[in-house]
């Protein structure tokens, strides 16, 4: 069990710790993976910032990831979705709809300034946690676009599935625990609370 976030994050941060002073760029998936990824960056001594994708829901269960979905538009879509109920005019919908999602968050948490450049970077894309690895597909493709120098996925826990589907993304895979009896991601944390807008959006100042 984590105690929470950050300590997950400190967890991380050692096995990560070959990375300090290298300048490494942090991009967590928001919302819940923002505080891990604002004390990973600090102890590594890099930057920080957001990568911004969403799940693409199933049909009556919003908890099912069955795609996910950048702000560019690119997308990755389940090959168990149509036995879920999502045809195609039910993910041209939900794409627009978390679209829409995506681009709101962008004008929240950017409002200022562009996102940091990740080309040339060691970059290392951080999450709470894998269950099915949609948006962690979704998050690596689209770093990937920018041509880092390295591009890293780190995460605390993750299923057997999630991982293998998402080590060969990545130039390196960092995971603290792969448990057999992985049902969600929450399971493997004391305090798991929902991350809201304004933490986001504070911790991007801070």
């Amino acid at each position: 069990m984590f105690k929470n976030r950050e300590d997950a994050a400190c967890q991380l941060a050692t096995r990560l710790d070959t990375y300090r002073r290298q300048s490494p760029l942090v991009l967590a998936i928001p919302r819940g993976a923002v505080p891990m990824g604002r004390r990973l960056a600090d102890l590594l001594e890099g930057d920080f910032d957001v990568v911004l994708v969403r799940k693409l829901q199933a049909p009556y269960q919003p908890e099912l990831a069955i795609g996910a979905i950048d702000e560019n538009g690119w997308c990755t879509i389940a090959p168990y979705a149509a036995a879920m109920g999502a045809d195609s005019r039910y993910i041209d919908a939900e794409k627009r709809r978390q679209l829409q999602v995506l681009q709101a968050r962008r004008a929240m948490y950017s409002p200022l300034r562009t996102p940091i450049d990740p080309a040339g970077r060691i970059v290392i894309v951080v999450d709470d946690g894998l269950a099915t690895g949609a948006t962690m597909t979704a998050a690596l493709h689209s770093v990937r676009q920018h041509r880092p120098a390295r591009l890293v996925c780190a995460v605390p826990v993750a299923s057997r599935e999630a991982l293998e589907r998402i080590r060969p993304l990545a130039d390196e895979m960092v995971c603290l625990q792969v448990p057999d009896d992985f049902q969600a991601v929450g399971q493997f944390y004391r305090d798991f609370h929902q991350i809201e807008d304004e933490e986001v959006i504070r911790l991007l100042k801070s």
